[in-house]
């Protein structure tokens, strides 16, 4: 997740969990979905809704440097880590809880892939049973003023298990839309939503930009009557532009909108 986020973490209390892989399978075209378990998450506090955490990928697997990670990523975290051999040092990058399964244990976690761009998708797709991973606890963004009528969701791939999350966790007489913009109808996935949720999947053609079509929908769809709450994640000009037409063209209050660009264009971030 970028810096550009008004999201305002409410923290678990677990420090770093350690983990390892039960099993990783495709679920879709674009989507790597890896199970991890382990006595730790006895000890982790599940919240639902967009709960994320900052997920330590090890570089070499004989040496994965848990050890040495901090408890939380704070600037003196961070340093910590940096502090650490770049030849063993964990890749950290930041995900979603797609799904968590008490009883078992175990935790789901979604990966977006595209080949062999990036550092975590990649893992994602070979990873065997066994494998070790740690993960900080960054607790939910998702954080609805009171005074809202209804919600709006507004995500590109990246952004999906955030949506699904607090779909499924809203409660029942919630009323709102929900906008996903994916690279495949594949990649759709059954969500539970409130039935007063309207959701709509948007299908990307090849040659547009990531969110276009999204923020298009934003602009093009009726809304509710009342008072919104906004939750727009993925792509940085999806979530910036997302929160610039609510606040700057229809006059909704900057405290309705929550938003945070998890990667940038351009850049390597998965």
């Amino acid at each position: 997740m970028a810096s550009i986020s008004n999201i305002e973490i409410t923290h678990g209390v677990a420090g770093l969990v350690r983990a390892e892989v039960v099993r990783s399978e495709r679920i879709s075209p674009h989507f790597q979905r890896v199970t991890v378990t382990g006595p730790d998450l006895e000890r982790w506090t599940y919240q639902g809704f967009d709960q994320w955490f900052r997920l330590a990928i090890p570089v070499d697997e004989s040496h994965p440097g848990f050890d040495r990670l901090p408890d939380r990523i704070d600037m003196k975290g961070y340093l910590k880590y940096l502090t650490m051999p770049k030849a063993t040092r964990p890749v950290i990058r930041n995900y979603t809880v797609r799904a968590y399964r008490p009883e078992a244990q175990e935790l789901d976690i979604d990966f977006v892939v595209h080949g062999t761009d990036g550092v975590a998708g990649p893992w994602a797709e070979v990873a065997t049973p066994g494998k070790q991973i740690a993960f900080i606890d960054q607790g939910c963004g998702w954080s609805p003023v009171d005074d809202a009528d209804w919600f709006l969701l507004v995500a590109d791939p990246s952004g999906l298990p955030a949506v699904a999350g607090i779909l499924r966790d809203l409660p029942r007489d919630a009323r709102g839309l929900a906008i996903v913009e994916l690279d495949s109808l594949d990649d759709a996935q059954h969500v539970d939503a409130p039935d007063g949720v309207d959701l709509h999947w948007v299908i990307r053609p090849e040659g547009r930009k990531v969110g276009e079509l999204a923020l298009e929908h934003v602009r093009d769809l009726p809304f509710p009557e009342g008072v919104p709450y906004a939750f727009a994640v993925g792509e940085a000009a999806l979530a910036t532009g997302t929160r610039r037409y609510l606040v700057s063209e229809l006059g909704i209050s900057k405290k309705n909108v929550t938003f945070c660009g998890y990667w940038k264009a351009g850049r390597n971030s998965d």
